[in-house]
């Protein structure tokens, strides 16, 4: 799923070529991203779009030559004056007159065509390792592609992205240029060079007159940096070297990059809140994690421990649905900044199958949806004074701080209640090297930066994390977990003792005594619709084998009731606050694998059969591991399950007694504890 997509799109027709575009936010200012050589369209600024979207509007449109633009025959359509035509029909037909240009490679090509043919529609003017020859004439004498399109293709990326760990990039790339021919290459990579020679290219760097950005990495291989030099001092520019970045620095330090763009377009005024260091009570922003209703229920319990702790203390949550449902009947602060984040939940839902989401490859695709995430965050403590960070599985924060640690300005509380991410079996080796060398980033990360957490917190115990490796060739996961990792105990939200009374609680809660109460529950998202109807189905059958069976199924904030079709005596319900009190008092729950609300029902000692999503890594290998260590269980294989096994499951355990072993009830105070400290 895309992190932002079009307000609006369509096509402008040149002399027969359609040119594909799209255009993204609304201001009095306007971004123009020109596209790049035609191997590639224009989801390949992906990591900007939704970031200058907030600020400005945005436009793009794909090359000539792939995405959903026309492929022309012949290099006479794609010599650079054609790309800069195509940039002007595009800001006529959306009816912009000025606009500042961001261009890549050999798109610096039109830029300079653009800039210096339209003054007038040209603000200012940033290159990305520009492909510009000043000097020797460039003959166009690489055609590999011609041979071997994706022997080509695999060396050429392989080259745009000298950086380690740049796997997910890579196979953007790859699957865009895909969209293109080997043809299309030849016409436009001789096409690239009609009408412009060095001499001629000198002859239009002097006659562009709006400010000039040039940013270039170190180990740009395609355009080495004394071509971006050369581009600069010719266009009276400021040049940005990025050490260790490579060709695309838009892609693999989009950080940086938007930042540097940002302040140079500016498409947004600073507005710092000057610090009070008098009498000003402390602030904490809190990232929630919305993969999951569980981390709001034990983030809010860690929040009411930290006010217990500091009186004066203001919370601020950065979240979004479903978290922020709980948040709202808690009466927290959401900072308003929240209604920009793009929607993880939505993207999770978009990936899922059939009682399947492979989260791995999930939260891969979530590369652009981080990112923008991240950028809000940013801009939040950039704008505003905290003195502390807590982040819950805030992946997207944790990665891009490491990533740029000179962004950090107040202490930072790192949670988490899994480390390690794990191959399924049927990913083959791939997977397991992909795995791997994610891991293997982290733990860089840590060794690189061990002070940007200020404090790691595992919650649940040493014992609770997994005995694998992190990979081939990798430490242990718990081995290092314990040396990186402080450990809070597990944390409910609630203490079991305060339903020790079941049958008060039942009575409060409309359940009979005589009743058999089997709650059905999915959590946060709209994955579990299947199970749901499959749970649905067994009813009969599990009726007449407990005849006093009353099922009650939660849909939860992502799964309309509506949709699901149930037969008398099943009673459907939506999101349901406090739902743990539900689960605290029935006969029997049925669930997915979700570590949340299996260790609710074994905190609440009651009988639950789980269902773990396939290829879900955590429900299959981190959440059964540590189930096994209370003793808590079974989980059942979905595919195995027809409504007929399910019913009998559901008599078999309705009356079953639990022998779980008792989970902590001080997890939120310990984790309160050890975050207090930075206040």
């Amino acid at each position: 799923m895309r992190a932002r997509y079009p307000d609006a799109d369509g096509f402008v027709d040149r002399n027969g070529t359609k040119i594909a575009y799209e255009v993204f936010g609304e201001g009095d200012r306007t971004l123009l991203i020109l596209p790049t050589w035609s191997i590639v369209h224009s989801r390949y600024w992906k990591l900007q779009v939704p970031y200058f979207a907030r600020y400005a509007r945005v436009i793009t449109f794909d090359p000539r030559g792939n995405g959903r633009s026309d492929r022309p025959e012949g290099p006479e359509a794609y010599a650079p004056a054609e790309f800069a035509a195509d940039a002007i029909a595009v800001l006529d037909t959306v009816g912009v007159a000025r606009a500042s240009v961001l261009s890549l490679s050999v798109a610096a090509r039109a830029a300079i065509t653009l800039a210096a043919g339209h003054p007038d529609r040209v603000e200012a003017l940033a290159f990305l390792g520009p492909f510009v020859k000043l000097e020797e004439p460039d003959e166009a004498r690489s055609r590999g592609w011609e041979q071997d399109f994706e022997g080509f293709l695999e060396a050429f990326f392989t080259i745009n992205f000298p950086e380690p760990h740049s796997s997910k990039v890579f196979e953007d790339a790859m699957t865009w240029a895909h969209e293109t021919t080997p043809q299309v290459l030849t016409d436009s990579r001789i096409g690239g060079t009609i009408g412009f020679d060095p001499a001629h290219a000198r002859e239009l760097c002097a006659q562009i007159r709006c400010p000039v950005l040039v940013i270039e990495g170190s180990d740009d291989m395609v355009t080495p940096p004394p071509m971006a030099r050369a581009l600069a001092e010719a266009t009276r520019g400021r040049l940005v070297l990025l050490e260790g970045t490579g060709h695309s620095p838009h892609t693999r330090e989009p950080v940086k990059t938007n930042l540097l763009l940002r302040d140079f377009f500016g498409l947004r005024p600073l507005s710092v809140e000057p610090r009070r260091w008098n009498r000003r009570p402390k602030r904490a922003i809190f990232v929630s994690s919305p993969i999951g209703l569980g981390h709001a229920q034990r983030d809010v319990a860690i929040a009411d421990e930290l006010r217990a702790r500091h009186q004066d203390l203001e919370i601020d949550w950065l979240a979004q649905a479903p978290v922020t449902q709980v948040l709202e009947a808690r009466g927290e602060r959401i900072h308003p900044g929240s209604r920009f984040l793009a929607s993880e939940v939505d993207h999770i839902d978009s990936e899922s199958g059939e009682h399947d989401l492979h989260v791995f490859q999930t939260w891969r695709n979530m590369d652009e949806i981080m990112l923008a995430n991240f950028m809000v965050f940013h801009d939040i403590v950039e704008s505003e004074h905290y003195d502390l960070w807590i982040g819950d599985e805030a992946w997207e924060l944790d990665h891009f701080l490491h990533e740029n640690p000179e962004l950090k300005r107040a202490p930072f509380v790192w949670l988490t209640d899994f480390v390690g991410w794990l191959p399924m079996p049927d990913g083959g080796e791939r997977e397991a090297r992909l795995t791997a060398d994610y891991n293997a980033e982290m733990i860089e990360h840590i060794d690189r930066y061990p002070r940007l957490r200020d404090r790691s917190i595992f919650v649940g115990r040493p014992e609770d994390v997994v005995p694998d490796a992190f990979g081939a060739g990798l430490p242990s996961i718990r081995a290092w977990t314990e040396q990186h990792y402080d450990f809070s105990g597990y944390v409910t939200g609630f203490d079991p003792a305060a339903f020790a009374d079941r049958a008060a609680l039942r009575a409060e809660l409309g359940y009979a005594p005589d009743e058999k109460i089997c709650l059905v529950t999915v959590g946060g998202s709209g994955v579990g619709a299947h199970l749901l109807r499959r749970v649905i189905a067994s009813y009969a059958e599990a009726k007449r084998s407990v005849a006093a069976l009353r099922m009650i199924v939660v849909a939860g904030p992502r799964i309309d009731p509506t949709s699901l079709e149930a037969p008398d005596g099943v009673e459907l319900r939506a999101f349901v606050p406090g739902l743990y009190r539900h689960l605290a008092a029935c006969d029997l729950a049925v669930v997915q694998g979700g570590l949340t609300t299996c260790m609710e029902l074994t905190a609440n000692r009651r009988p639950f059969l789980s269902f773990p999503l396939r290829h879900h890594f955590e429900q299959n290998f981190h959440v059964p591991h540590r189930l096994t260590r209370y003793r808590a269980g079974p989980a059942l294989d979905f595919d195995a399950s027809p409504p007929e096994l399910i019913a009998h499951a559901i008599a078999v355990e309705i009356d079953r007694t639990p022998d779980y072993l008792p989970v902590e009830t001080d997890g939120a105070a310990r984790a309160a504890a050890m975050i207090a400290e930075f206040l």
